[in-house]
């Protein structure tokens, strides 16, 4: 009695319609395997490990125009994402509207872009240290001299004062600098809670821009604490990671070396999107 025999290899349905063809089976299914094999289609883009198919794509486009290309997807990747609530939005919105009204420029966006393109439209529009002053102005509009006087008068410079500065920062302002903790520091050989390190700055990460971070932050922020406040700072961003450091009771060196930083150039966010003039 003839058998029939039913079986698959990779897929392929094959059957053997009596003992005698069992070998020529097996060959023709062996045949058949090797002719797809060969003319298997190429591995595509989608169908590989999603780095490695965006490296390809990437290969596939003008080579001049990759490795910018390549950079951008990496940073919208690392991009951190902020979900402020109703005390974040209203301290935004209240610092941008200081700004508009000390400038007399308007922005049409919301949010934290409002803030950062209001901060975008100083820089285009006026020179380096008017942008400074320009900021000073917009933060003694946003803060009653009366209140900043109490402050300066009840807290002279002291540990005391140096560490509940540090602690009122992450608490208060994390909408504006991104999320931030105290750290400890030497200061006179004892050791104090005076250091409000940010691991990655929104305002930096927002632009992209280190002419931005200084001019718009970094310097009018020091003068302002330091002149309303009577608490000197030093504000130490590190443009490699966008980390910084604001450390209370230290006065900025005299050859600050963040000031010497060149923009990041091609992914500055300020450059690109509104021309700003930041090199």
């Amino acid at each position: 009695m003839e058998a029939c025999l039913i079986g698959y290899a990779a897929g392929i349905r094959f059957s053997c319609l009596g003992p005698r063809r069992g070998v020529a089976c097996r060959g023709r299914a062996s045949r058949r395997l090797m002719m797809i094999s060969a003319t298997a289609a190429p591995q595509t883009p989608a169908m590989m490990a999603p780095e490695k198919a965006m490296y390809t794509a990437l290969k596939m486009t003008d080579d001049d125009t990759r490795p910018l290309q390549l950079a951008h997807i990496k940073e919208e990747e690392k991009k951190d994402t902020y979900k402020d609530n109703w005390f974040d939005l209203l301290a935004i919105h209240y610092l941008t509207r200081a700004i508009q009204a000390t400038t007399g420029m308007n922005s049409k966006k919301e949010g934290y872009e409002g803030l950062v393109e209001a901060a975008v439209m100083i820089s285009k529009k006026f020179e380096t240290k008017a942008q400074q002053n320009l900021v000073i102005q917009a933060l003694q509009k946003a803060f009653p001299i009366a209140i900043l006087t109490v402050i300066k008068t009840l807290l002279p410079p002291s540990t005391f004062s140096r560490e509940y500065f540090a602690a009122f920062t992450t608490l208060f302002f994390p909408w504006l600098i991104g999320p931030c903790e105290v750290k400890e520091s030497q200061v006179n050989g004892k050791t104090e809670k005076n250091v409000v390190y940010i691991p990655k700055c929104r305002f930096l990460e927002s632009t992209n821009c280190v002419g931005l971070c200084t001019n718009l932050c970094k310097i009018p922020s020091q003068s302002f604490i330091q002149d309303s406040l009577g608490m000197p700072v030093y504000m130490n961003p590190k443009f490699e990671d966008m980390s910084c450091e604001m450390i209370f009771g230290q006065q900025p060196p005299i050859d600050d070396p963040s000031l010497k930083q060149p923009c990041y150039h091609k992914t500055c966010r300020a450059k690109q999107a509104h021309g700003v003039n930041c090199s």
